[in-house]
């Protein structure tokens, strides 16, 4: 037999969901508990302070059970905070003595307490949920087993937390019942603890004999120590690294060889596109060729895996969601023991084989696997988060790798802000008015909310508060509660469900909401009127998040600048920053300011845009190859575009809404050694700014026309008002760095390998002015000023001498 040293530690919630879940996905059903971001915890505390002095909340409990199996020994803690324990028919404390009553009394001495925070009306409950009250079993046996008791009870508190009415179920056991209840429990988990012990410790074997996998580039080195110092001091690392330093491996292997070392429990390496998560995966899999066995999985977005044309989780509309939570952990299983790089194509070939829910059956695989590649929203977001992770605020050793660190901060303000559309509660009230008079009594209540707002609403409205708009929307969440659960519809369900989500994300921004927010009415398309709660500053709630993770590496090829994207990224003053530099040589490169043209609205005109064509044409013309010319808007795109095809050959424009496959078919144009030169026209921040990869001589220039600013409207002159308030900077954080980082992202296209040569060219006078200079990296440095008259030949002289270097 193995004896190991090794201890498994499992929360008591993630015990009992785990092994006691069963039944059917369900959409249908409103979610039982609340999953309100401060608002269940807020009633917790509240209730607690309520309960006297024989009641003591937030008990700390664990136990350590030693495991035997047929070949391995080990502990496993099982661990958690009971929400509250009551001493029965106490009369006195000496100490930590308690001096009970001796009258004979068939209640026991102790009560462990479960409080649930719920919507719902609790005079529709007749029992508890299994796993609230499998919970307080757990915490009932290791309280009665720590303390010697033979009986005890367990009480399960159920409160509204719109009206904070109470609803308890209580039991009583005796020790040997929650003994053998109990030891059910954990045989069951041990089946997976004892995997996971020997796949730890394969992993962590081959991870100490596992060497970085190419030769370091220049400064390589030292940002793989840098990242794999930040994890073991538990900061955050900031890294400007510029393409072609090698951001994924250099941030994957540190972590990875920090795992070997006991420092990281999982990995997340976070992105905003699919494209950089295939970035990611691969590296992984260099990591995997080397010798490295890993469990890697790749969440993909529900509608993209999901089996039928539009997702509809429920036994009805799916037959893989009836029975889901039967026949899952089996899958999972089969899946763990039989693969490590768990992509897109494996998900849905076990989930097939299984018949289970592929998305599902992907999120609960990352519970056992050593990394997960996501979506920043599987991390951040408080709608989708993985709640499997980060429900509680306890800090795991988790890393957090997120890459184009840059795309967060525009991410996390829409993730934290909420909308609500008048029009919708009109829908609603449409589908439900003959279902529940109570339920569209309150619908209107809301409703006249928002028209009074609308009326004093002429454009755009920053308002002080809606506290009254909060409380009847609460209100109406507890009859909505309800409503969902009383009633299916035919007609209308999505529509219903949508408003009911919707609500409750901006009840838990509401409760979230402080001087970090503004809140606003405005008109969107159609006349469509809304109120927003809108976050200008999402840095504590992106901290939040992080810290519930050892440590966080952001990483971009635009992160400038720094200072910036650490304030509103979550950085401290004692967290790190990092500039790589950069491994190619200077001279395979040009970069080229034309100083007599202009992109401002005051200078859109056809003489203007005559002058953008022209030195397109020159610039493409010194050079057979292939060419992005990448535009601020999509109306200046077309226009430039409707100029160009007299002149221009081989122009190819990207469409507004391109499909995968048209994007594909896009990037096809653009192939090595061409005959004749292909020209893209693209928009600067779309879809082929940032994340294409066209390495070699599939792409040898790129014009960046114009500056990249958003344009003005209320919104953006919102941020530009709040943070010129807060520290001066109102042009620079809402117009300047989103502009230049789009210029960045775009001028990134070219020059992706060593071996690459390529030439960029920045059309905008404003180029030349010091605000603008000062965001520019290291490695633009020195660049040339030129006029439509001078670019040739300077052009002509840079290729010149590329091909007397090449021969």
């Amino acid at each position: 037999m193995q004896e190991t040293n090794v201890n498994i530690r499992i929360s008591v919630r993630n015990l009992v969901e785990f092994i006691l879940r069963s039944g059917d996905i369900d959409n249908t059903k409103a979610r039982f508990e609340a999953d309100a971001m401060q608002a269940g915890s807020r009633l917790h505390r509240k209730l607690q302070k309520q309960m006297g002095a024989n009641y003591s909340a937030e008990v700390p409990l664990s136990i350590t059970v030693p495991i035997t199996r047929e070949d391995i020994s080990f502990e496993l803690t099982i661990e958690g905070r009971a929400d509250g324990i009551i001493v029965n028919n106490v009369i006195r404390e000496d100490f930590s003595v308690l001096i009970f009553e001796e009258e004979e009394s068939n209640s026991p001495e102790i009560t462990i307490d479960e409080i649930k925070g719920v919507y719902m009306d609790i005079s529709h409950l007749t029992a508890p949920e299994g796993v609230h009250r499998a919970q307080a079993m757990c915490y009932a046996y290791i309280y009665a087993t720590k303390y010697s008791h033979e009986k005890i009870g367990i009480r399960i508190t159920y409160c509204n937390i719109e009206t904070e009415n109470l609803r308890y179920f209580e039991e009583t056991f005796t020790n040997e019942e929650l003994s053998a209840w109990f030891d059910h429990l954990v045989n069951e988990y041990c089946k997976w603890a004892e995997w996971q012990i020997k796949w730890t410790e394969k992993r962590n074997t081959a991870i100490k004999a596992l060497d970085f996998p190419f030769p370091y580039r220049e400064g390589q080195k030292e940002l793989v120590t840098g990242v794999y110092k930040t994890i073991l001091r538990k900061k955050k690392l900031f890294i400007e690294a510029p393409t072609g330093v090698g951001k994924t491996i250099s941030t994957v292997f540190p972590s990875v060889k920090a795992m070997g070392e006991g420092l990281v429990e999982k990995i997340f390496y976070l992105t905003a596109k699919t494209i950089t998560r295939t970035v990611a995966e691969d590296t992984f899999h260099i990591l995997n060729e080397s010798g490295l066995p890993m469990k890697v999985v790749t969440i993909t977005a529900k509608d993209k895996i999901c089996i039928l044309d539009k997702p509809d989780c429920n036994p009805v509309a799916c037959e893989r969601a009836k029975g889901y939570y039967d026949r899952v952990n089996d899958a999972v299983y089969d899946l763990l023991t039989n693969e490590n790089d768990i992509n897109r194509d494996l998900v849905i070939a076990y989930a097939e084989q299984h018949c289970v829910c592929p998305f599902e059956m992907c999120l609960d695989a990352t519970l056992w696997t050593d990394a997960v590649i996501c979506d920043y929203n599987y991390a951040f977001d408080p709608n989708v988060y993985l709640r499997r992770f980060f429900q509680n605020e306890k800090q795991r050793d988790y890393v957090f790798l997120i890459d184009e660190a840059h795309n967060l901060v525009d991410r996390a303000r829409e993730m934290y802000s909420a909308v609500l559309y008048k029009d919708s509660f009109l829908e609603v009230k449409r589908f439900v008015k003959d279902k529940s008079p109570k339920f569209t009594k309150l619908l209107d209540q809301c409703n006249n909310d928002l028209l009074k707002l609308r009326r004093d609403c002429d454009e755009f409205e920053v308002l002080d508060n809606v506290d009254g708009f909060g409380l009847h929307l609460m209100g109406l969440m507890a009859e909505y509660e309800v409503f969902l659960q009383e009633n299916h519809l035919l007609e209308g369900g999505e529509e219903v469900l949508r408003l009911f989500l919707d609500i409750r994300h901006f009840l838990n921004i509401y409760e979230i909401h402080d001087e970090k927010y503004t809140i606003y009415t405005d008109y969107e398309e159609e006349d469509s009127f809304r109120i927003k709660l809108q976050c200008m500053d999402p840095s504590k709630n992106l901290l939040t998040c992080m810290e519930r993770g050892r440590s966080a590496v952001l990483f971009s090829a635009t992160l400038l600048p720094i200072n910036y994207y650490m304030e509103q990224l979550g950085g401290r003053k004692e967290d790190y920053a990092v500039y790589a530099p950069s491994s190619f040589l200077p001279e395979n490169r040009i970069i080229m300011i034309g100083k007599d043209v202009s992109t401002k609205y005051t200078r859109r005109n056809e003489t203007e845009y005559k002058k953008i064509l022209r030195y397109i044409k020159e610039f493409t013309d010194a050079k057979t190859g292939n060419y992005m010319v990448f535009f601020p808007s999509y109306q200046m795109l077309q226009t430039i575009a409707e100029l160009a095809y007299p002149e221009l050959k081989g122009v190819v424009v990207q469409s507004s809404s391109m499909s995968e496959g048209e994007r594909e078919l896009f990037l096809q144009e653009f192939v090595e050694d061409p005959e004749n030169s292909r020209i893209g026209f693209c928009v600067m921040g779309g879809i082929f700014s940032e994340g294409i990869d066209l390495k070699s001589d599939r792409l040898i220039g790129a014009v960046i026309v114009g500056t990249g600013l958003p344009m003005v409207c209320n919104e953006r002159e919102l941020f530009r008002g709040y943070f010129d308030e807060k520290n001066g900077k109102g042009f620079d954080y809402s117009y300047l760095y989103q502009g230049m980082n789009k210029v960045l992202q775009s001028a990134g296209r070219v020059i992706r390998t060593k071996e690459d040569r390529g030439a960029i060219l920045l059309l905008d006078e404003r180029f030349t002015q010091k605000q603008y200079c000062e965001l520019f990296p290291r490695e633009w440095f020195p660049n040339v000023s030129v006029n439509v008259d001078t670019m040739r030949g300077i052009l002509d002289n840079f290729w010149q001498n590329a091909v007397e270097v090449h021969s």
